[in-house]
């Protein structure tokens, strides 16, 4: 879901605690070995795997097909179009069976690539492309930022949240869209103003944007920007305001400051698709995971729960199981 930007700007206190959440287990195997060595994964991530978000659970989801699968697995960050489709093939060339690009802006790469490496499977996240040896893999996380909106509205006394996105992808625009409609379906005069800085990575600038929105009367902060959302939660722990995480549990990030974080399991996905791979049963097809799989959530932070309202924590069980069982529809 990210895109490359601009340099990460260091966010103290937050990326402190980051530090101390992350645990990147193990070190990435980058030497050539023939076909036969085992089963190979590789993936490409477009932005910095410390970023506590986006990024971080691609490889988290990695070091789990390490160590669930015994498969040999490698990484690479890639910051362009052209250092995409280089390095797809180059784990194609080196015979690698899966190679995983985190984010939509892999898709035209594995395609163009795809046919000319039969024997490596492509999988794109966040995309909606497939072929022979290439699927999708898309999270409904709409469905989780629509019970964030709910949150968000539930708990603001303003009647104000801002959104802080990095480029407006439309899976960026879509996790928007779901927060926006949320909100209104707690409160219908209920206001939400989005920013898009033009960045994954610069969190100086997310913080600006979140200090903007705060002015602007937002006293709940939402952020689809992964590395760059640091410096929203920043914004709103100096401003003293709420924040909401996205896709992964970034709750303990900021404990004081983000009340919930709506999460694709990532990792969980990564290895049942790694698995059928190994088996030989890999699906060229475009996999969706929602609430109704289980795949998707919104995670409450225990140490702010308390301040969730008991109705409004009704109205938000009352929504998921709707979205669960097709009543209420949030995805297009």
């Amino acid at each position: 879901m990210s895109v490359p930007g601009k340099q990460r700007t260091a966010v103290g206190p937050l990326l402190a605690a980051l530090a101390a959440t992350l645990i990147l287990v193990g070190c990435t195997q980058d030497g050539a070995s023939p076909r036969d060595a085992g089963f190979r994964v590789g993936l490409v991530v477009p932005g910095p795997i410390s970023d506590g978000g986006w990024n971080a659970s691609a490889f988290e989801g990695l070091q789990q097909i390490r160590a669930t699968l015994g498969a040999e697995v490698s990484h690479v960050q890639a910051g362009t179009p052209v250092a995409f489709e280089a390095a797809f093939r180059d784990y194609a060339t080196r015979g690698f069976d899966l190679v995983i690009g985190h984010g939509f802006e892999f898709q035209d790469p594995a395609m163009r690539i795809a046919p000319a490496f039969p024997r490596t499977n492509f999988l794109i996240v966040s995309g909606g492309v497939h072929r022979e040896n290439v699927g999708s893999l898309k999270f409904h996380l709409s469905e989780a930022t629509y019970l964030a909106g709910m949150l968000a509205a539930g708990v603001s006394r303003t009647g104000k949240a801002g959104t802080v996105g990095g480029l407006a992808l439309p899976v960026i625009a879509e996790t928007f869209d779901g927060f926006r409609v949320g909100a209104r379906a707690e409160k219908a005069d209920f206001a939400v103003a989005t920013t898009y800085i033009g960045s994954f990575e610069d969190v100086a600038a997310a913080r600006a944007a979140g200090d903007a929105l705060i002015a602007q009367g937002a006293d709940v902060l939402f952020h689809n920007a992964d590395a760059a959302g640091l410096g929203v939660f920043e914004s709103a722990r100096t401003a003293g305001v709420l924040a909401i995480g996205s896709n992964r549990d970034q709750n303990s990030v900021a404990p004081d400051t983000v009340i919930a974080s709506a999460v694709a399991s990532i990792p969980e996905a990564f290895v049942s698709i790694a698995r059928a791979v190994q088996d030989g049963h890999f699906v060229d097809r475009v996999i969706v995971e929602d609430l109704a799989s289980g795949k998707v959530r919104l995670v409450f932070n225990p140490r702010l729960e308390s301040r969730i309202p008991p109705e409004l924590k009704k109205d938000l069980a009352r929504a998921e199981e709707a979205i669960r069982t097709g009543k209420l529809r949030v995805t297009p």
